[in-house]
C-alpha cells in the first residue's frame, strides 16, 4: 500500500478554512476544505469525501497544495496548442483575400479553400485541412458567398438586348407585348401556350361526395 504523501504545515488547518471561506472559486474551496481536513487528523478518504472527491485525486491535490500553496488548488485549463500561423500570416492571408486571385496566375476568378490551402502551404510553410482554412477565414471576419458565375468573354451589349423581351426575332414578332408576357416570353424563349384551367376549380359537394371538376 502507497505511503500517505505528507502535507506541508506552514498553513494551519483553521487559516485554510478562512481562505476556503474568501475564496470566490468553489472547487478550490472544496478542496481547501478537504487538506484542512487532513490537517486535522481526518482519514484521507474522509477528508477526500468532504472535497467531493476519491483518494487518488485528493493525492493529486495534495502534491499541488505542497508544491504551489493555495493557490495549487485552482482549477488551471491548458491554453491549448500555439498557432501555428503568426498575426502577421494571418495579416498577409486577410490581405491576400481582399486582393482576391489574378485570374491569369492562379486560374480562378474567386478563392477558394483549396486555393489557400496551397498558398498557406507554399509561402508560409503550413499545412492546413480545408475545413481549418474556412475556420481560419470566418476568424478573419470573411464569410462564405456564392456569386453567380460570370464568364470572362461575356458581352454586355449582347445581354443588354437580349433582357429586353427575348431573343431578336421574338422582339420583332411582338414589339409591344406587355411587361408579364414578355417576362414570359424572355423565360420561355416562344409565344406562351394557353393555360386552360377548369370552370370550377376545387372540390365541389354533390349530394353530400366531393367531388372535383
Amino acid at each position: 500500500m502507497a505511503t500517505a504523501v505528507k502535507v506541508r504545515t506552514d498553513f494551519s488547518a483553521a487559516e485554510l478554512r478562512r481562505v476556503a471561506a474568501a475564496s470566490k472559486h468553489a472547487n478550490q474551496s472544496r478542496r481547501l476544505l478537504s487538506v484542512a481536513a487532513v490537517l486535522d487528523g481526518m482519514s484521507r478518504t474522509d477528508a477526500a469525501r468532504i472535497g467531493g472527491m476519491d483518494r487518488q485525486t485528493l493525492r493529486d491535490w495534495v502534491h499541488r497544495f505542497n508544491e504551489s500553496g493555495p493557490e495549487g488548488l485552482e482549477d488551471s485549463w491548458s491554453k491549448g496548442h500555439p498557432p501555428r500561423l503568426s498575426a502577421e500570416h494571418l495579416a498577409q492571408l486577410a490581405e491576400l483575400v481582399e486582393t482576391g486571385p489574378d485570374r491569369a496566375v492562379h486560374g480562378v476568378v474567386g478563392w477558394r479553400r483549396i486555393d489557400l490551402q496551397q498558398i498557406v502551404s507554399e509561402r508560409f510553410g503550413v499545412v492546413y485541412h480545408e475545413r481549418t482554412i474556412g475556420k481560419i477565414l470566418k476568424q478573419l471576419g470573411f464569410s462564405h458567398v456564392s456569386a453567380r458565375p460570370r464568364h470572362p468573354a461575356k458581352d454586355e451589349e449582347t445581354v443588354a438586348t437580349f433582357k429586353t423581351y427575348g431573343p431578336p426575332r421574338l422582339q420583332v414578332a411582338f414589339p409591344t407585348a406587355p411587361f408579364g408576357l414578355r417576362q414570359r416570353i424572355r423565360r420561355l424563349g416562344r409565344w406562351p401556350a394557353p393555360r386552360w384551367r377548369s370552370a370550377r376549380p376545387g372540390p365541389h359537394k354533390t349530394s353530400g361526395i366531393g367531388c372535383r371538376f
